[in-house]
């Protein structure tokens, strides 16, 4: 079977291990408890979902956000124009009053997951499943990693190790998150395109644990397989955003901008040349051509990445995760990346500009919906 692609059937036969054993309500058919800390775009879209199939879903937020979710509950337009509403849904700015759960969800961006992390804890059973869906390289990249490198830290997304120490890796699966969707309201989600949740364990395995986030998640409508190498599908994502996004951000140019004006189309091949030698010696091989990944960029149009619309509404870049990780993977491989350094350069400059010019505010403002 292709690495990076393999579903797994469920149910399965129950086995545990370290890494597979089911927390108390996965040992049958009961709705789980699930918190999903961010109630943005796809916090919001993903809770929404889960909570209509049933699954008991806190949602941990604040400001205008919790205070929405509270009064009105969450709304969902989707894609085709239709609407979802749950007009009552758990929400809190309280991580100690939504108690244990069976899954925790962390749908923030990279950067705001270091500010939460010491209160996560109060989230958690003896059993309980934390799925990251932060863009870029995550912090347990090299947790159970089959090469070399495992137990290697990745110190731009995680630099003292506290994301780690309050969230172990064990109890991480991973997830690769392809919807597009928009928070344009307070407490109401506009889904634009996709459902796909790939989830996988780390060391690779068909655990229960991961088949029953599985299941949870397709319940809710959603496609979710349960691939036997994320770390491949983290790569093939990463690919397009570690190009495309900082580019974007840049050049003020949209993605069809980019690829077709001949010298960024060419940068954009040099950036994602030099980022596949890196995954390459890490044993990750893309499913999908080089040229191909551009054209499909290409297809999408004139659409803003996310970190162009960072930069138009002034908030903080999601740059390290973004490429400040593969540069740093790249040291570790010693993988020459002329390209992705000098991008990576001028766009760290673009944010520490953009920081310098924002109001000082309290470090509230770095903190999650």
């Amino acid at each position: 079977m292709r690495p990076g692609t393999n579903r797994r059937p469920w149910p399965l036969a129950v086995g545990f291990n370290t890494l597979g054993a089911l927390p108390h309500a996965f040992q049958g058919d009961s709705h789980l408890k699930i918190a999903i800390i961010g109630a943005g775009a796809i916090g919001g879209y993903l809770g929404t979902r889960l909570a209509r199939a049933g699954d008991e879903v806190t949602f941990i937020a604040r400001g205008a956000n919790l205070d929405a979710l509270r009064t009105r509950g969450i709304r969902l337009i989707d894609s085709d124009g239709s609407e979802v509403a749950v007009p009552r849904v758990n929400a809190t700015d309280n991580y100690g009053a939504a108690g244990p759960q069976d899954v925790v969800v962390l749908a923030l961006k990279a950067h705001q997951v270091e500010a939460v992390a010491p209160q996560v804890p109060k989230l958690f059973g003896p059993d309980t499943i934390v799925v990251p869906m932060q863009n870029g390289i995550p912090y347990w990249y090299f947790h159970c990693h089959p090469g070399e490198y495992s137990g290697t830290k990745v110190k731009s997304v995680d630099p003292d190790g506290l994301i780690e120490r309050h969230i172990p890796c064990e109890r991480v699966i991973g997830c690769v998150v392809y919807p597009a969707a928009e928070l344009i309201a307070p407490g109401v989600i506009k889904h634009v395109e996709g459902n796909r949740f790939p989830v996988g364990e780390p060391d690779g395995s068909s655990s229960d644990r991961v088949n029953r986030v599985s299941q949870c998640f397709v319940n809710g409508g959603l496609q979710a397989p349960v691939l036997d190498d994320i770390r491949g599908e983290v790569w093939l994502k990463l690919w397009g955003n570690l190009t495309f996004n900082p580019i974007s951000a840049l050049a003020r140019a949209t993605l069809a901008g980019i690829c077709q004006y001949p010298l960024s189309r060419s940068l954009a091949r040099s950036m994602m040349a030099e980022a596949q030698m890196i995954a390459n010696k890490l044993g990750v091989t893309f499913r999908v051509p080089l040229e191909k990944r551009i054209s499909g960029a290409e297809r999408v149009g004139h659409h803003k990445t996310s970190m162009l619309q960072d930069v138009e509404a002034a908030r903080t870049l999601e740059i390290d995760a973004l490429l400040g990780s593969v540069i740093e993977l790249a040291r570790l491989t010693d993988t020459p990346t002329p390209h992705l350094d000098t991008v990576y350069a001028l766009t760290k400059l673009l944010a520490k500009n953009l920081e310098e010019s924002k109001p000082q505010l309290s470090d509230s403002r770095a903190l999650p919906a």
